[in-house]
């Protein structure tokens, strides 16, 4: 029979012949085999509680991207993260004064054949392949640990039964200049080409195990490796800041003075100034960054949920950003 370890004792009438070990002497190596048990117990204990302890931050992060066909180089991809500091204790919540609310935008640039390159901007001059495009995202989620991709771009056509004659429930809540309506019907008729193209990356991006974002209930239900869709324009108007204007009119002055706006509502850094397209996709992206953490207090939730009606995906949320509190209590927004 096997000796009792921690207990100082064995069954020694078991133990018979010349090899026996006297009791006294078996009492004694068993305390000892005792004490190291116990010795090496509390170690694994100790390190495990300095571990736990040694976690300073926990680094929360997104992919946030300004949608564009034509050209990679008009993509605007940006990282967002911003470093939550870890527990005091096992079960103690970290300080307030200790968040830093800063957010942490990484630019990310296309070289002239659509891959990732932190050297070379704005080379980028073929078309882009939804395709491509999906299984480029989805190996940098996968290296970056990445579960939330926000995209500037709809995701599904309108519900025959949303009452509404040309638009899905969402664009006609935020007024959006473009409708995407029942599946091939867009207006004005320009903008089908784009809409027809995000929705080819939201179902690429969705076969490589990506899904719809469809709840905006307890954050403890919202899934991983989800996909939110963004809408710029109004992305500004929640925040209470003056939208940034078109690509096509926008000035540096004007990059630089809403920047400015954003950075003194939302501390921000960034890796270099961004370009229109990525402080489109900054702003933009800020909700998928509250939906990462957890906090669906600081995202708010336009039009239905997302479904399969007869055989094409209808409706989905756009989802804002909400401003922080103290800017609501100071009224700087209406």
């Amino acid at each position: 029979m096997p000796e009792q370890v921690g207990t100082g004792t064995v069954q020694d009438n078991l133990r018979t012949g010349p090899d026996s070990i006297p009791k006294e002497q078996e009492c004694t190596n068993s305390e000892k085999r005792s004490k190291s048990v116990r010795k090496n117990q509390r170690s694994r204990v100790f390190l495990l509680f300095a571990a736990v302890l040694a976690v300073s931050v926990i680094a929360m992060a997104i992919l946030s991207v300004d949608l564009a066909y034509r050209r990679w180089s008009d993509l605007g991809l940006v990282v967002l993260d911003r470093a939550l500091p870890a527990p005091t204790g096992l079960f103690a919540p970290p300080p307030l004064e200790a968040i830093d609310p800063t957010v942490h935008c990484e630019m990310l640039d296309w070289d002239a054949e659509g891959n990732l390159d932190s050297s070379v901007r704005g080379l980028g001059k073929t078309p882009v392949n939804p395709e491509i495009l999906a299984g480029r995202l989805n190996h940098f989620c996968n290296t970056r640990n990445i579960r939330v991709i926000v995209l500037d771009g709809p995701q599904a056509w309108k519900s025959s039964h949303n009452g509404l004659e040309h638009a899905r429930v969402s664009e006609r809540q935020l007024n959006t200049p473009a409708k995407t309506g029942l599946p091939g019907l867009v207006k004005p008729i320009s903008y089908r080409p784009f809409a027809e193209f995000c929705l080819d990356v939201y179902d690429a991006l969705s076969r490589r195990g990506w899904r719809r974002l469809d709840t905006h209930q307890q954050p403890g239900s919202l899934p991983d490796r989800i996909l939110v869709e963004s809408y710029p324009h109004a992305a500004w108007k929640s925040l209470g800041l003056s939208p940034l204007p078109s690509k096509r009119r926008a000035r540096i002055s004007d990059l630089a003075e809403a920047f400015a706006a954003l950075h003194a509502l939302i501390p921000l850094s960034t890796t270099h100034p961004p370009n229109h397209d990525q402080l489109q996709a900054i702003v933009g992206g800020l909700p998928g960054l509250a939906l990462d953490e957890r906090d669906t207090a600081g995202a708010h939730f336009v039009g239905h949920p997302p479904r399969r009606e007869e055989g094409h995906w209808r409706e989905g949320f756009i989802v804002l950003p909400v401003a922080p509190l103290d800017a609501r209590k100071n009224g700087w927004l209406s």
